[in-house]
C-alpha cells in the first residue's frame, strides 16, 4: 500500500521570486531576508547561487483560506 503525502487543501502559499546581483554581500542579503521574515511573515523557500555570483531567491508565506461555518451545518 503506497504512502500518500499529507495534503492541506485549505492552505496555499504566496510565493515571491527575486534576483540578487553579485555586488550584494551575504550579510546584506541575510539582513534583507530577516526583515522580510519578521515584517511580512515570509520564509525562505529556495536559494540558488549561480557561477557568476548572482543569486535567485524564492520566499513564501502561507495563505489560509477561511471557509464560512454555515456551509457545514444543514438547516
Amino acid at each position: 500500500m503506497p504512502i500518500k503525502p499529507r495534503q492541506r487543501p485549505e492552505s496555499d502559499y504566496d510565493v515571491r521570486r527575486f534576483s540578487v546581483g553579485r555586488e550584494m554581500s551575504r550579510n546584506a542579503l541575510r539582513q534583507l531576508l530577516t526583515e522580510e521574515a519578521e515584517r511580512g511573515g515570509w520564509e525562505l523557500h529556495r536559494l540558488r547561487r549561480y557561477r557568476d555570483g548572482s543569486r535567485e531567491v524564492w520566499v513564501r508565506r502561507r495563505i489560509i483560506r477561511v471557509r464560512p461555518t454555515w456551509e457545514f451545518f444543514p438547516e
